[in-house]
């Protein structure tokens, strides 16, 4: 009798449990009125909203790919002084995991304070050897939210973040986590396509206060002293607001920035991403912006996509988006992972965002929003890139989409609401 009282439990939360994930209808975003990017009354309203603060004088270096980003991050860590700080969702072992172990072990050893965070799930590889080889150096090596029975209720809440700072006074942020998938081609296929951002700059500060954030809820430890929070000068022309986005009763300040610079475009709006699910009102807004005569592109993974259920998801959204002259693109050399969002040559966000429910309702997540028209030509010059190396997308070629893909459209719901 007992057994069947705990059996019958474990069954009613594994329903509860799904019936959540699944079936928890999604916030219908708008706003009450739209603001240009180009006013100042949209950086206000924007600060607010996103309990953000806007810093200007920064120096923003964006990195193509993983043989120019992961060079520079180890190029950071070794001439570390004070601390290094990591957090990561993807560690993955591997070469580009240790061309960071390597210098992240020295660093330590020569009296760094080396502190990381890696999502449980998401590192789930790094364990054993892997950490002890870390740890053994002297580093500190947390995982976020681990399965525990006290903690089931939120399981799907990962760090879904990815940043290093170096000394509180150099950052990296962008879409790409610890693998080799990045840095050179694996099982047959070419190296994956990422973009990061090193920071220089009164930002940094930001973006070390989201890796205090995760590390007291790891650890218990708050981060204190000038020498993590140096004061820090002005570097370069960029101002940048950091968006810290984490669910909070499922909403979450990235979908905010998205949706107000979506809403509030007049001219363009240039879109990469890895996973494109988005939801009904951000479909709407995509929509509206194009009929009223903004040129709205959007470029997603093609046959390359590392999940190819998701492709065939977001395939399935796509005809509405074209009736109304929304463009879409497919990435055809490789698999893109970068995350971008670039608004009438002004704005740009970067940083691990998806256009997915998983990170706008699930995962923390880190942004840097930009508002300099340099950086965005510097975007744009990559976008441009890649557009011209992927195909077009249009009523014909969903037409022609393989039965296979077409017999996985009932399951692709699914994602819609998970992925």
């Amino acid at each position: 009798m007992t057994w069947t009282i705990v059996a019958l439990a474990g069954l009613a939360f594994v329903l509860w449990f799904v019936a959540v994930v699944f079936f928890t209808p999604p916030i219908d975003y708008r706003l009450t009125e739209r603001l240009s990017p180009a006013g100042d009354d949209f950086l206000r309203v924007l600060q607010s909203t996103c309990l953000a603060q806007a810093h200007d004088g920064n120096l923003v270096t964006v990195l193509t790919d993983g043989a120019r980003f992961y060079p520079a991050m180890q190029e950071a860590i070794a001439g570390a002084r004070h601390s290094v700080h990591l957090e990561a969702y993807i560690f993955s072992r591997g070469q580009a995991a240790g061309l960071l172990t390597a210098a992240l072990v020295d660093r330590a050893r020569h009296g760094v304070e080396v502190r990381i965070v890696l999502d449980a799930l998401g590192s789930l590889g790094m364990r054993g050897d892997s950490v002890r080889a870390l740890r053994d150096a002297g580093c500190r090596v947390e995982f976020y939210q681990p399965p525990t029975w006290y903690r089931l209720h939120r399981l799907n809440n990962r760090t879904h973040r990815e940043l290093l700072v170096v000394d509180g006074r150099v950052a990296f942020t962008g879409g790409a986590g610890v693998a080799d998938w990045w840095l050179h081609a694996t099982n047959g296929q070419p190296a994956w396509r990422d973009t990061m951002v090193r920071l220089e700059g009164p930002i940094v500060a930001a973006l070390q206060g989201v890796f205090a954030e995760n590390w007291l809820e790891c650890s218990g430890e708050v981060l204190t002293g000038t020498a993590h929070w140096p004061a820090l000068a002005r570097s370069g022309p960029t101002r940048a607001v950091l968006i810290r986005s984490s669910p909070a009763d499922r909403a979450t300040l990235s979908r905010v920035v998205f949706q107000m610079l979506i809403e509030g475009a007049h001219e363009s709006i240039s879109i990469s991403t890895p996973y494109f699910l988005p939801d009904r009102a951000f479909r709407r807004a995509l929509r509206a912006a194009a009929v009223r005569g903004v040129r709205v592109r959007i470029l997603i993974p093609g046959l390359r996509s590392d999940q190819r259920l998701v492709r065939v998801a977001s395939l399935r959204r796509l005809p509405e988006l074209l009736a109304d002259g929304v463009r879409v693109y497919e990435y055809m050399p490789a698999m893109t992972h970068s995350k971008m969002l670039i608004v009438d040559g002004r704005w740009s966000v970067l940083g691990t965002t998806n256009l997915d429910n998983r990170s706008f309702e699930h995962n923390d997540e880190i942004d840097v929003a930009f508002d300099d028209e340099a950086l965005a030509v510097r975007l744009s010059t990559d976008f441009e890139l890649d557009l011209r190396a992927s195909r077009e997308i249009t009523p014909a070629s969903l037409d022609a989409r393989p039965l296979s893909d077409r017999l996985l459209e009932p399951l692709s719901w699914l994602l819609e609401r998970q992925q």
